[in-house]
């Protein structure tokens, strides 16, 4: 396995945190960071949300970002995303972990490595982290995370050899 340092948004932790995974992210990866920006849209939630609470451990470094270039702002993305990206680009073989289409659409357009909550899933499965994909998929769903089904389907069989 290649040590991967992602530089993580705000849904892929939110989404992971609700159904009692946040740990996935720091047990995947060598290195993970959360943007400010970031940081600050997870606070702004509910004091009950366990994104917010797993945050709070210090698990997860918070680190400020230099100033996006103007291409990057052209973009119109959220504070998190542009942050999450100028973060990328600025640490060039970092992986950004991001499940904005438009925002993985932008990374893919500056050549930014990009995982969404999906590869990460399949990642902790590949790794043995966790005994099942397709349960996490299917607990994802029933707090309202939309995949497509075709391509959850296809991932879950080439990747890890699942059903969905």
């Amino acid at each position: 396995m290649v040590p991967e340092h992602w530089v993580l948004n705000a849904s892929p932790l939110i989404v992971l945190a609700r159904i009692g995974h946040a740990e996935l992210v720091t047990n995947l990866a060598e290195e993970v960071v959360v943007p400010r920006a970031v940081a600050t849209e997870i606070r702004a939630g509910p004091a009950e949300d366990p994104a917010r609470h797993y945050l709070e451990t210090g698990h997860l470094p918070i680190v400020d970002v230099p100033a996006p270039p103007a291409n990057l702002l052209a973009w119109d993305l959220g504070r998190g995303e542009t942050a999450v990206l100028a973060y990328a680009l600025a640490n060039p073989g970092c992986v950004a972990i991001v499940d904005d289409k438009i925002a993985r659409k932008c990374a893919r357009s500056f050549s930014i490595s990009l995982k969404g909550t999906l590869g990460v899933i399949l990642l902790a499965r590949q790794q043995g982290v966790v005994p099942s994909a397709t349960d996490l998929l299917r607990q994802l769903r029933r707090i309202g995370f939309r995949l497509d089904d075709q391509l959850i389907e296809e991932a879950l069989r080439t990747v890890v050899g699942e059903e969905w």
